[in-house]
């Protein structure tokens, strides 16, 4: 380390030199002077020593993060920091975590970097790709094992647990050329280096990331880190949610991570994941997937020692809004569906401050029953976002019972092959604009998002270009019912048989009884409403029997009570309907009230009025 030196200016550096300079840049520009004074602080009450030197162990940094063991993902997360820590000198890897060291992980880690860099997200996925990746030494590269230095090279991937999916084999494992991966993998360090005018420094050493995976052990663990970290907010401690790490709620933790495992690798297929996969599926499935280490890491910058809200009084003060906050359930109940598990898998692709502590269940077929008539009454009356869930498990093909049958004959005959081995499906709606029953053209915008969570997660963005989003269609609309994806459904025909639904090419559909669904993805077709899977790159189709379907409203007290005025509204205007003075015992009042709407009068009879 530090052997590289460069002509920069007529002044010979070197690459400790280099990375003095930019943690002190980090330093200056990354933190205020009262969270660089605190982090000074942290460091300094957590710091081993020896000899001159201070620097952060494993244990150390997983007790102050309180990762909780349970996870066993301590080592995979002191592995990131250790790459992390020689930025940008990945080829440095693994470095003591001293104090620069450190400067350079938290700055990374919080995305405060960004102050300085200006560069996105796609970049530090990718250093964090690197920063969990281990590399396969049979490849033939040209070059030593020594040449690939990293931490990677002295850890082996750890078999653990066997994981079964039955997803079929995804086109981005197939064998390709990833040496273009290398061409800006390194976008970030170069601007790191651009920063201090010192590029020439820059040495990409190591071996091609191609070489390089993550085991799918390792990323299992550190996504259930993820899931359990993603509502924290800075300052909040882990032990707050350590309930969650309990009993069925940890099995539910393993299975979601299990869903999101399988949307980077079939591990019967491959042991781990390459950087072409994880590249795609972050930027389009999850775009927030690592914002929980934002919080996380910030730890850092507040120090006990120097909490400026500690007062004698304080008992007696009264609590403040973070803390009236924080005391608030992160879900206001748990459905059949969405559970804490559930929502924070959705907040990797939905941004959390829309999710957490900010749901309401509008409507539930078991509470409200399994009809159009039901989810309108609940649903429609919300004026602001909306998530709706929907899960069940696989119809048999041929269908044997009766109203299978009935279902799959309102369907074209089955082309495509099931997804997957999998019985249980799990699909979901983001929809921004309010919901209303449509009677020629589908509503909803460039926002609706239609998703699966089990047993692959996958996002489907919409289309700029078809906008067959949603459609909410009552009789005597032919296949009346909810569909997502697909053309508007005609008037059903005076004469002959109704056609078959017109199924779109990525398009969820549940018929209006809201006792079958329907999910397609003709890959084939190029896409329609939504966009093909960008990782299953074939055609499939899985027709189901719903077992759960709720719809929950994204918003705050002001939306709830908007809602609670229009329910009222709604129960005055039928109440006041109810009082029309008819059958109160006035029949001459009763029978003007007739004569008037014409049901009675001339060579009509009206019936009794007694």
């Amino acid at each position: 380390m530090g052997q590289a030196q460069s002509d920069t200016g007529g002044k010979q550096v070197t690459t400790e030199q280099v990375s003095h300079e930019l943690a002190l840049l980090f330093a200056k520009k990354c933190f205020t002077p009262l969270e660089l004074y605190s982090f000074q602080d942290v460091f300094k009450s957590l710091a081993e020593r020896q000899d001159s030197m201070a620097y952060l162990k494993e244990d150390t940094l997983a007790r102050f993060l309180e990762i909780p063991d349970i996870l066993g993902v301590s080592s995979v997360i002191f592995q990131m920091v250790s790459y992390l820590g020689a930025f940008p000198f990945g080829q440095d890897a693994p470095v003591i975590l001293g104090f620069e060291q450190m400067v350079m992980v938290v700055v990374i880690m919080t995305e405060r970097y960004q102050r300085v860099l200006k560069k996105g997200h796609r970049d530090r996925a990718k250093l964090l790709f690197r920063s969990l990746a281990v590399w396969d030494r049979k490849e033939p590269s040209g070059k030593s094992e020594k040449a690939g230095k990293g931490p990677a090279l002295e850890l082996n991937t750890v078999q653990g647990e066997a994981h079964r999916s039955h997803v079929a084999g995804f086109a981005v494992d197939e064998p390709t050329n990833d040496d273009e991966e290398d061409d800006d993998d390194h976008d970030l360090a170069l601007a790191a280096l651009e920063s201090l005018d010192a590029v020439e420094v820059f040495n990409h050493g190591g071996p091609p990331i191609a070489q390089a995976s993550i085991p799918s052990d390792n990323l299992k663990k550190l996504i259930m880190l993820l899931l359990f970290i993603a509502p924290l907010d800075p300052q909040e401690s882990l032990s707050r949610h350590v309930g969650r790490l309990t009993g069925e709620h940890l099995g539910g933790l393993r299975k979601t991570a299990e869903n999101i495992l399988a949307a980077f690798v079939n591990v019967e297929k491959s042991p781990g994941v390459k950087i072409r996969q994880f590249n795609t599926v972050i930027s389009i499935s999850f775009p927030y997937l690592f914002n929980g280490f934002n919080s996380l890491f910030e730890h850092f910058l507040f120090s006990k020692d120097l909490d400026f809200t500690k007062r004698k009084d304080k008992l007696t003060a009264p609590p403040s809004e973070v803390d009236r906050l924080l005391d608030q359930p992160l879900l206001s109940q748990e459905g059949e569906i969405l559970d804490l598990n559930v929502l924070c898998q959705l907040s990797f692709f939905i941004p959390g401050e829309k999710l957490f502590r900010r749901l309401r269940l509008l409507y539930s077929g078991t509470d409200a029953g399994f009809s159009l008539g039901g989810f309108e009454t609940k649903v429609f009356n919300w004026r602001a976002p909306t998530i709706l869930l929907v899960a069940g498990n696989r119809i048999s093909d041929p269908p044997e019972g009766g109203q299978e049958r009935a279902f799959s004959d309102t369907l074209p005959a089955k082309r495509f092959p099931d997804s997957s081995k999998s019985e249980h499906f799990a699909f979901g709606i983001y929809l921004a604009q309010p919901w209303r029953q449509t009677h020629k053209e589908c509503f909803g915008d460039a926002e609706t998002l239609l998703f699966q969570l089990e047993p692959v997660h996958e996002v489907f963005h919409a289309s700029t270009i078809n906008t067959d989003y949603v459609s909410f269609t009552k009789p005597p609309y032919a296949h009346a019912g909810i569909a997502f994806g697909c053309p508007h459904p005609k008037p059903k025909q005076t004469s002959g048989l109704a056609p078959h639904i017109n199924l779109g090419a990525v398009s969820l559909v549940l018929d209006s009884s809201f006792e079958f669904g329907v999910f397609t993805h003709n890959y084939t077709s190029g896409g329609g409403a939504f966009h093909n899977s960008s990782t299953r790159k074939y055609d499939f189709q899985d027709r189901f029997e719903i077992e759960s379907l709720e719809v929950w409203g994204c918003g705050g007290d002001a939306e709830a009570e908007h809602q609670r005025q229009l329910w009222a509204w709604e129960e005055r205007e039928a109440e006041a309907r109810r009082k029309i003075n008819l059958g109160s015992g006035d029949i001459e009042a009763d029978r003007a009230l007739l004569e008037m709407a014409g049901l009675i009068g001339g060579d009509r009879s009206g019936g009794s009025m007694n």
